[in-house]
């Protein structure tokens, strides 16, 4: 069974919106084994949006649109079906209903304008958005189905779980099935990594698929299959994991799409040990990402942010003799910070950082992309020194840094 997205609005192709919302679907309906044939972008224009419809509906069996179902003028999504699917707008009581109460609760007055999210083409379904005023609509036209959601991410995210997914799972019942499975891989070019898996991925078979997809160091390795018989296809792909994993050996970090900090955190979890960090060129991110995780506050006690010497030396109690002689950008400043950050917070690990993420303060002797990080365990601390190089820009080097402190304490956590 195919979809196509559709995602409406100008912000969207101007660049000033990011159109998150393509990915987060694409991910849901994967999981559920719906193929997405295409993610299309357009602007507030009627016209678009009908021809977007009409050539989906020629090719795939259901059509998802984000975008334009709010109450302002450039918010025309519902007229555009009303036009396609030759219905009228009409009021829907529950959820006039469900507006009302929800600006109530908010001491915001019920207006015309917010009169307008209530109306419906009359020959939808509509879907209830618990999150905000616009709700989604389903309809459906000679077996093709349209769904129709709201843009703002976590409303649409709400709607795709509790309302969306169910919907399609009950009403198609595809012949084939779409599977993919991801395995990572870090400490290995792209080009490397290919050369060492030629064979064996010259040998897949016809139905499974192999995509490279490189970024800050890693490489995830997405494997794709189709076939009628689900249970099979599942063997066949778990047979071909194992055999890609046992080609790249030790460079497999992962046989899961998630990212290092989320694997780091389950191992903390499965291992009841807690971590803390002490951050300089990473301005926090290291402290971001595990805080980011629902449940961190169980493995992760807090953070230094040392960017200025004096923070390093008053704060982490790093030796002034070692900043003035080796400089804070140092194998002996790094394991400093690590180690008495670990003892300041009393945790079981704890990661720092130190480096130059320019685009300026670089030298011969450390040029930009230099960082040192350092991982402080109870059996002592490990340091290494990076070259993340400038290109890419600032940003680029405290990703990347992250990536690699956190994987250093993950090769820890599994090595134990």
């Amino acid at each position: 069974m195919n979809i196509r997205i559709i995602n409406i609005g100008d912000e969207l192709l101007i660049g000033q919106v990011i159109n998150s919302n393509a990915a987060v679907m694409s991910r849901y309906l994967l999981a559920q084994g719906f193929y997405v044939d295409r993610t299309v972008v357009i602007g507030d224009k009627g016209d678009a949006i009908f021809r977007e419809i009409s050539d989906a509906f020629r090719q795939v069996d259901a059509v998802i649109l984000t975008g334009g179902l709010g109450p302002t003028k450039d918010d025309i999504t519902k007229k555009v079906i009303c036009e396609y699917f030759h219905t009228q707008l009409v009021l829907h009581q529950p959820t006039l209903d469900f507006v009302s109460g929800w600006l109530a609760g908010r001491g915001v007055q019920m207006s015309d304008t917010n009169r307008e999210q209530a109306m419906v083409p009359a020959s939808a379904v509509v879907l209830p958005n618990r999150c905000g005023t616009a709700p989604g609509l389903w309809l459906e036209q000679d077996g093709k189905v349209l769904i129709s959601l709201p843009g703002v991410p976590y409303e649409m995210d709400e709607l795709m779980r509790l309302e969306v997914l169910p919907r399609l799972s009950a009403h198609f019942h595809p012949g084939e099935h779409y599977l993919c499975k991801t395995v990572q891989t870090i400490g290995i070019g792209e080009s490397t990594l290919s050369d060492l898996l030629e064979d064996w991925e010259l040998s897949l078979p016809e139905h499974i698929g192999l995509a490279y997809l490189p970024d800050s160091g890693i490489v995830r390795l997405r494997l794709s299959g189709k076939g009628n018989d689900l249970q099979k296809l599942e063997k066949e792909m778990d047979a071909e994991v194992e055999k890609l994993c046992a080609l790249a050996g030790a460079y497999v970090f992962a046989k899961e799409d998630l990212p290092m900090h989320e694997i780091v955190f389950k191992l903390l979890c499965q291992q009841g040990k807690t971590m803390s960090t002490a951050e300089s060129c990473t301005g926090g991110y290291l402290a971001h990402l595990i805080t980011s995780i629902p449940g961190s506050s169980c493995v992760f006690k807090g953070s230094v942010l040392s960017y200025a010497n004096e923070i390093k030396e008053n704060i982490l109690h790093v030796s002034s003799d070692d900043l003035q002689t080796y400089g804070a950008v140092s194998q002996q400043v790094v394991e400093a910070m690590a180690v008495n950050v670990r003892e300041k917070f009393n945790t079981d690990f704890a990661l720092a950082t130190s480096g130059i993420a320019g685009p300026d303060g670089g030298s011969p002797e450390k040029p930009v992309g230099t960082v040192w990080i350092a991982v402080a365990t109870p059996d002592g601390v490990r340091s290494e020194c990076f070259h993340f190089g400038n290109a890419g820009g600032r940003l680029r080097v405290v990703y990347r840094s992250a990536v690699r402190a956190y994987n250093m304490l993950r090769q820890y956590l599994q090595n134990r």
